[in-house]
């Protein structure tokens, strides 16, 4: 009978509590926790992929105007009924600006024509200021090493599925990238980070940079500032479109 009263006691007091911190809670100014002196920008939303009123359109089909090939000079990738197309051995393109944080939109298509196996089949590559890659590849029933596939950081991180469509179809990376940051002696105060949704699925969940993207050995950060964003000639005519960014 003892230990009856007690929890009695017990769940009586608690109730008591409750009620008490409800009352306290009833007599708060709600206006309180209202805050009115920050007021977002209005941004107007696109229709599907079309860029939203404050995005800065890379590439709209239309011309290389915000784009550099090798070595600063003229693109010398093909331009054709809206759509850009490596051409192997043109190298590389560099957008002509500079960037940090950002949302960045892009849709790509690997050959219809299926060639090549692994790594050779619809190659390319997103390198987020000109270091950290978003793999590009066809990856439909096309079996590779696993952080090498489509919509993997590099070497460093496996997407969470492999959402790829078949080839010769379109498909679209929607990148949300936090750059990293560094300390005054050039060490990593907070390494980059990256959200990848790939045809509208959930493919990397903010997973970090280890270091530059890199073929052999092991990623490692080199102080930098911002930098462009480059697709890259990987020898696969890999095609390009609807290309913008938000910087954030």
């Amino acid at each position: 009978m003892k230990i009856f009263s007690v929890s009695i006691t017990s769940i009586s007091l608690l109730a008591f509590l409750i009620t008490q911190n409800l009352a306290q809670d009833e007599r708060l100014d709600p206006k309180l926790t209202e805050i009115w002196e920050h007021v977002p920008a209005v941004v107007t939303p696109g229709d599907g992929t079309a860029p939203p009123s404050d995005a800065l359109v890379l590439f709209d089909g239309s011309n290389f105007d915000e784009w550099v090939g090798r070595n600063g000079g003229p693109v010398r990738w093909e331009l054709k009924n809206g759509v850009m197309t490596v051409v192997e051995g043109a190298g590389g393109i560099r957008t002509r600006r500079s960037f940090g944080d950002s949302q960045l939109h892009l849709e790509w298509r690997a050959p219809a024509e299926v060639t090549g196996k692994g790594q050779e089949r619809g190659n390319s590559g997103i390198f987020l200021q000109d270091r950290y890659e978003v793999q590009v590849l066809d990856s439909y029933n096309n079996l590779t090493y696993s952080n090498g596939q489509a919509a993997s950081i590099y070497k460093q991180h496996i997407p969470l599925v492999n959402a790829c469509r078949p080839p010769g179809v379109w498909q679209t990376y929607d990148i949300i990238f936090t750059s990293p940051r560094f300390k005054s002696d050039g060490s990593v105060q907070s390494p980059g980070r990256v959200t990848v949704i790939h045809n509208g699925v959930l493919v990397q969940n903010n997973v970090e940079f280890q270091g530059n993207t890199v073929f052999r050995g092991q990623p490692e950060y080199e102080q930098h500032s911002q930098a462009p964003i480059r697709l890259q000639d990987h020898s696969n005519p890999v095609s390009y479109r609807n290309i913008w960014i938000r910087e954030l």
